[in-house]
């Protein structure tokens, strides 16, 4: 056996440096899924910026806002101003449904920038006027061209007060619109960087969102050694409903325990995770994360949900990583806990398949969070 392992490593090596090598086989007609990613409004063109100063492979970033200033202050591949009759490039001051009026106004131009478009994230800011208002419409469109979306938003602080309301009222539009609707509530974000400037801590957001983006764009489009397709997101983001972001990193000598520790005590949300319908899990480890180990992580995070979810898990190794872990899951199909935002709704359940796990693991650049 011993031998038959050493020859293993040996053509692994070989097949590492193989990889990049100009050999399609003559399949290029069918290329990779077109991943569009789309902040709108303030908040969500911070996180496109972010993604774009990181650099993302083989995804367009797109920036809608009301507000020309704010429009020119960030990065994307594209930019679209919106309502321009109705704002005059000043924004929507707080009203969604300036916002809204704006995007369907926009709607022609929307249906271009997504035309064959097979993943779209759309990030926003929930409880101002374009981030609240925009998101929606942008999901009802991609829907249409029959993209799976998954939205990516933050919920206000609770001193924001009447924010929160519009919040929930967006996120009900974006949720009856989007696949799946993953809540990032700043509230709870405070419990990680609680002694953080605002900015700084707003900016943690930014890289959360940024982060997961591009780790699930770059390991459906690049190469991995067992391949997280992009027909493992659609069946598992496909699901439907709210879900939740959970994230831990760990330098301990046991780190498949402590990350998972660490994951499921700091959700981003109250929910009860147990009734999850999808999981999906993504794991960044070094060279010195084993198979075991990425597959005991997936397993413990997924002790409690339902046998018949379905669950997909990618894994990446960076040389960085040497010595410690991050695992980023999200949950969807979750129920939010008394006196958060609703997240009551009707799954797809014709996605909802038995729990089935895939590893993919692929090299590439990622930026520490802040």
């Amino acid at each position: 056996m011993q031998s038959i392992i050493q020859e293993a490593l040996k053509y692994t090596e070989q097949e590492k440096s193989l990889a990049g090598a100009d050999n399609d086989g003559g399949f290029d007609e069918f290329g990779q899924p077109r991943i569009v990613i789309i902040g709108c409004g303030g908040a969500g063109n911070n996180t496109i910026k972010r993604l774009y100063n990181m650099g993302v492979e083989n995804a367009e970033t797109i920036c809608i806002n009301t507000d020309k200033q704010d429009l020119d202050r960030t990065r994307a591949d594209k930019k679209i101003l919106i309502g321009k009759t109705l704002t005059r490039g000043l924004g929507a001051g707080g009203y969604p449904e300036i916002g809204r009026k704006a995007a369907e106004l926009a709607r022609g131009t929307l249906e271009s920038v997504l035309k064959d478009a097979d993943l779209v994230f759309v990030t926003a800011g929930m409880g101002g006027g374009t981030g609240t208002g925009v998101a929606p419409v942008v999901a009802e469109v991609a829907k249409e061209q029959g993209a799976i979306v998954i939205g990516m938003v933050s919920s206000p602080f609770k001193v924001e007060g009447s924010r929160s309301q519009k919040a929930q009222d967006g996120i009900e539009a974006l949720r009856k619109a989007a696949d799946t609707v993953v809540i990032l509530d700043n509230q709870r974000l405070l419990s990680h960087v609680p002694n953080l400037p605002i900015d700084q801590a707003l900016s943690v957001m930014d890289q959360i969102i940024a982060e997961t983006v591009k780790g699930l764009t770059e390991t459906i489009t690049e190469y991995s050694l067992i391949n997280l397709d992009y027909a493992d997101v659609r069946a598992t983001m496909g699901c439907g409903g709210i879900a939740v972001m959970m994230v831990g990193e760990s330098k301990n000598q046991n780190k498949s325990q402590e990350v998972v520790k660490a994951a499921l005590n700091h959700p981003l949300l109250d929910v009860d995770y147990r009734g999850a319908t999808g999981c999906l899990i993504h794991i960044t480890g070094g060279p010195d994360m084993s198979l075991q180990e990425a597959m005991e992580i997936g397993e413990q995070l997924t002790y409690e949900i339902s046998d018949e979810a379905k669950v997909t898990i990618g894994a990446r190794v960076l040389e960085e990583y040497e010595g410690r872990v991050r695992v980023m899951a999200i949950m969807t199909g979750v129920q939010q806990k008394a006196g958060g935002f609703s997240a009551t709704s009707t799954m797809n359940t014709a996605s909802v398949r038995s729990k089935d796990v895939n590893l993919s693991a692929s090299r590439d650049n990622i930026i520490d969070f802040i």
